[in-house]
């Protein structure tokens, strides 16, 4: 006997899909072309996170680390890793269709490969000419290798008229794909991608556009932040900005001058952390990036957060912030950089 789908309701947007027992809500969204909030799909960064307002959820592979004991009891889930177990009400916020920008596979030429630190490569794409791909800044794409596999990467330009994206690429010890950008890929090399994907973009509606944002990078997080930070000039979003950017050491700090061209966005305000140990006349800031942000800003709940990096440092931030700085977990917008187990990028 085949099972019937379950039906699931989004609100507050009244979006409904269908879905089997053995398909995950979010990929069951996906399937019928609902963005919903996710980054990782793996339960790592939390972005996913919903309210069951009525029905039963199996959690699944939910890490306890990203969705604890507590909140399972007060009904939440990792739309990621869950799976329906009757017709199910969801609470999900900003639930778009599909068809407002369609993701596509598509084919793409390496046009440029440029070292911006020992360990990352910015990687330039061409796309087909008279082929416009669309996407929101702060999405990201995943490349779709031969023996079947994936890889995602962060878009880390706005849209442009050369319709080019850019990528910045982290070298992953072991990585096959990494270490092939590093060691073998060059100009004019082909490849094929499938996007946009992802939750992570700004949210500028009549209620978010008066309220202060503050954006947290670590490592190579800092690509989709510079393509939202690039986008909110082109379009003349004026909104106080504050950009907390950590690394270990100086070298990771790549394209670290960049942010004064961002001196035009309204109330901009940049500091560099490093948390290793700081160059002889280091003017920076040192220690935890979720810890020096709490220091200069104690009081958040007027603030929009949008942090892109580890998921260790974004769990501290989303833990700290809402309990010690009184920011709403509504107000704090995620992308988590997981790798998996087996070598990859």
């Amino acid at each position: 006997m085949i099972a019937m789908p379950y039906k699931i309701t989004l609100e507050p947007s009244g979006r409904n899909y269908a879905v089997s027992q053995d398909t995950t809500l979010l990929q069951g969204a996906l399937d019928a072309e609902l963005l919903v909030p996710y980054s990782c799909r793996d339960g790592a960064c939390g972005a996913c996170k919903a309210k069951v307002e009525s029905g039963e959820v199996d959690h699944g592979r939910s890490p306890l680390g990203t969705l604890t004991a507590e909140e399972r009891s007060q009904g939440m889930v990792l739309m990621c890793c869950a799976h329906a177990r009757s017709d199910l009400a969801l609470h999900c916020r900003d639930v778009h269709s599909a068809h407002d920008i369609p993701v596509r596979k598509m084919p793409c030429r390496v046009q440029s490969l440029e070292k911006l630190a020992p360990e990352v490569m910015l990687v330039k794409l061409r796309l087909p000419g008279g082929d416009t791909f669309h996407f929101l800044p702060g999405q990201y794409i995943d490349f779709l290798l031969a023996d079947g596999q994936r890889r995602s990467f962060s878009i880390a330009n706005a849209p442009n008229e050369e319709n080019t994206l850019e990528l910045h690429v982290r070298l992953i010890p072991g990585g096959h794909f990494t270490s092939h950008v590093f060691s073998a890929m060059k100009a004019n090399d082909i490849l094929r991608f499938e996007g946009p994907l992802g939750g992570f973009f700004l949210r500028h509606g009549p209620q978010e556009a008066t309220r202060p944002l503050v954006f947290l990078a670590s490592g190579t997080g800092y690509a989709p932040i510079k393509a939202i930070l690039e986008d909110m000039i082109a379009r003349g979003i004026q909104r106080p900005v504050a950009l907390y950017r950590g690394a270990r050491d100086l070298a990771q700090l790549y394209l670290r001058d960049l942010p004064t061209h961002w001196q035009q966005l309204h109330d901009f305000r940049y500091v560099q952390v490093l948390s290793g140990r700081p160059p002889e006349g280091w003017s920076g800031r040192r220690g935890r990036l979720p810890q020096v942000v709490m220091e200069d800003m104690p009081d958040l709940s007027g603030c929009d957060v949008y942090a892109c990096g580890s998921p260790a440092m974004i769990e501290a931030a989303k833990k700290d912030f809402s309990e010690r700085c009184g920011l709403p977990l509504s107000s704090f917008y995620a992308d988590a950089f997981t790798f998996s187990s087996v070598p990859q990028s």
